[in-house]
């Protein structure tokens, strides 16, 4: 079996990806840990209202669609991320068993 497509180690085409993936994790995580204090502010920043009128209006705003689907995108870039790492880690164990494989037949016909 071959070496690795891009010309890079294996173990060097991991980190780079998994740099990514943390990168991508961290700002989804970010944006998932800051909904309530985000949706509390928007809620202050309408003025004296009842709670419920004020998460109302706020839920229902295209501002609120535009964060809540800004924070399921970078979600899904950050999975994907992490399916291309697991993607990288098979990609290896293939070409690990292959050589393995490889070896064992090559000192049988020796």
């Amino acid at each position: 079996m071959t070496a690795p497509a891009s010309n890079l180690p294996w173990s060097e085409q991991y980190r780079i990806v998994a740099k990514d993936y943390v990168a991508l994790k961290s700002a989804a995580d970010m944006l998932e840990e800051t909904k309530s204090a985000v949706l509390a502010k928007r809620m202050a920043a309408l003025g004296d209202m009842p709670v419920s009128r004020a998460e109302m209006a706020v839920k229902g705003s295209d501002e609120w669609s535009d964060y809540i689907k800004t924070m399921v995108d970078a979600r899904e870039q950050a999975e994907l991320k992490r399916v291309h790492l697991e993607y990288i880690r098979m990609k290896f164990m293939e070409w690990q068993s292959a050589n393995a494989t490889q070896r064992a037949e090559m000192r049988l016909t020796s």
